[in-house]
């Protein structure tokens, strides 16, 4: 197990709710983009289903940052959302956004969040949760009240919405835990960094 006086825990992710929750749980770290060419590892990962792909972009950037920083742990962190079929991916406009939450009022998707802790550029650990969702059947101007409220911000992340505030009441169920819907499943996160050394056990 590595010496917490050595441990250093590095995030691989621009995901502001993803540094809020490890900031809030009291783990220290410093985070770096990746700068993982998604469209790429998505491209060369077509055969897998969307929960295996969240793994897969997870462990790429993952892999990535503990090469440049071999002592450090790194966390990598992503999203896929599976929905009707297909996989949904970041919308390109606040229109796009609309269209894309219009069609999926009503109706459930899967929100699949993948994790990999690395360190001296192996992947030690990696794992997937995901949350089954379902938006209510919210009105024309329910939505345009919240994409005047959300603006631009909701074209970083997949699927169009955020949870936190007026997000929240886009969805009419939920079953799975809060932190795999923003990002980041805190809890066997904290397992493995206990684990590790990263932080107390």
């Amino acid at each position: 197990m590595t010496d917490r006086s050595e441990a250093r825990l590095i995030l691989a992710s621009r995901s502001a709710a993803r540094r809020e929750l490890l900031t809030q749980a009291g783990v220290p770290f410093i985070a770096e983009d990746a700068g993982v060419d998604e469209d790429a590892v998505k491209a060369a990962s077509g055969h897998l289903a969307p929960a295996e792909l969240a793994e897969e972009l997870a462990r790429a950037k993952a892999l990535a940052v503990s090469r440049r920083h071999p002592d450090a742990w790194v966390l990598g962190a992503d999203q896929t959302l599976a929905f009707d079929g297909g996989l949904i991916s970041k919308a390109r406009s606040l229109e796009a956004a609309r269209a894309r939450l219009s069609q999926m009022r009503g109706r459930p998707h899967e929100l699949h969040s993948g994790l990999a802790l690395a360190r001296d550029g192996a992947v030690a650990w990696s794992g997937v949760e995901t949350a089954h969702m379902r938006m209510r059947a919210f009105s024309d101007a329910f939505l345009d009240r919240y994409l005047e409220a959300e603006g631009e911000v909701l074209l970083t992340v997949v699927g169009s919405y955020r949870l936190e505030g007026l997000g929240s009441q886009l969805f009419g169920r939920i079953d799975g835990d809060y932190f795999t819907v923003l990002g980041l499943p805190l809890w066997p996160v904290l397992d493995e960094l206990r684990r590790v050394g990263v932080i107390e056990s």
